[in-house]
């Protein structure tokens, strides 16, 4: 097994302030036989510049115009030789022994339909502040198990904590370009429909930054954004349903509708509209969406509209100051350890 080619696919936009410590965890893993291949993706700062000067024989650098990441990932899988594929963004970061962890618990060859899954934490600043909290998703699972979990619970996987061979990678085919949000969770799931189980290696870990940038934070409910999450959506309860379509599964699709019509209303009909129609598929309605009971009280005032960015402001202020205090906390550790006088 040692001698398997593990290709880590680094797309890359404006990324300048955190690709630097990206690419050396990705040097960093202890598993020898692997490849780097970034995509820059037209970045407008110092991005390629900076991964550049990591290029040799082992790191392969190239650029592209804009197209969005999805293009640069799919740049860097039809560039990509390996056995199996690593993904990572550019903010992330995975512990050294990451891929190697997995490795151990793989089936020879890159010919497995064993999908490999591992732990993931989120940081703001400092890797070593990362909270890792476990998840139902965490377990060795079926297909139809661990999509369950996710639809159910609304849970999330990061795209680091994966490692697909090139069999799985070839069956699910490329990244849907067309995608802006939730991209990562319309893909796996249909890498999910390719596999017969998923493995899950509790002490691979990786590394996410919380850059306060999910639905929740984005205030400004950008149509292509809301468009691409609702084709995710779909594309979740489809392939669920394909799995299996049970009583049990639908009300946990059901329950996914409920739970996310919120962010489509009253400003997208046209995509509560679709939601309805997923819902009456599998004979039910969807349920009028609310808003927490603190924020009623804006809604009769200002409007369902002033009262939902309300609603939505607040995880954004509070990630916002977290890192700010984090950010504080790091600055006042290096002073005083600054201050301290040499021993001896």
């Amino acid at each position: 097994m040692t001698n398997q080619l593990i290709s880590i696919l680094v797309p890359a936009y404006n990324a300048s302030r955190w690709i630097r410590d990206c690419l050396e965890s990705a040097l960093a893993q202890d598993w020898r036989n692997k490849e780097i291949i970034v995509v820059d993706d037209g970045s407008r700062d110092s991005t390629l510049e900076i991964a550049q000067s990591f290029a040799s024989s082992g790191v392969r650098v190239v650029t592209q115009e804009n197209h969005g990441v999805c293009s640069a990932r799919n740049r860097a899988l039809r560039l990509s030789q390996g056995d199996y594929i690593q993904w990572l963004d550019s903010d992330d970061i995975l512990a050294p022994d990451k891929i190697s962890r997995q490795m151990e618990s793989a089936e020879p060859g890159g010919s497995s339909r064993i999908l490999l899954s591992g732990s993931w934490g989120q940081f703001s600043i400092h890797p070593d502040r990362s909270r890792f909290l476990a998840s139902p998703l965490w377990e060795d699972l079926s297909p139809t198990d661990w999509l369950f979990r996710k639809v159910d619970g609304n849970y999330w996987m990061a795209i680091e904590s994966w490692l697909v061979s090139r069999k799985l990678t070839e069956m699910a085919g490329p990244w849907d370009e067309t995608l802006t949000r939730d991209d990562d969770g319309e893909y796996f799931c249909r890498v999910l429909a390719c596999s017969e189980r998923i493995r899950f290696v509790r002490e691979a870990r990786c590394y996410c930054r919380n850059r306060a940038s999910g639905i929740s934070h984005d205030l400004t409910l950008n149509d292509d954004k809301l468009d691409s999450q609702v084709n995710s959506l779909l594309a979740h309860i489809r392939i669920l349903r394909s799995f299996e379509d049970s009583p049990k599964t639908r009300s946990a699709c059901l329950k996914l509708l409920n739970r996310w019509s919120f962010y489509f209303y009253p400003q997208r009909p046209d995509l509560m509209s679709r939601l309805q129609a997923a819902a009456k598929e599998m004979g039910h309605e969807l349920d009028a969406p609310e808003l927490r009971k603190k924020y009623r009280w804006i809604k009769r005032i200002f409007g369902w509209s002033f009262a939902k960015k309300m609603q939505n402001a607040v995880p954004a202020a509070r990630s916002q100051v977290e890192a700010a205090w984090e950010k504080l906390f790091a600055r006042k550790t290096f002073t005083d350890n600054s201050k301290r006088k040499p021993e001896g």
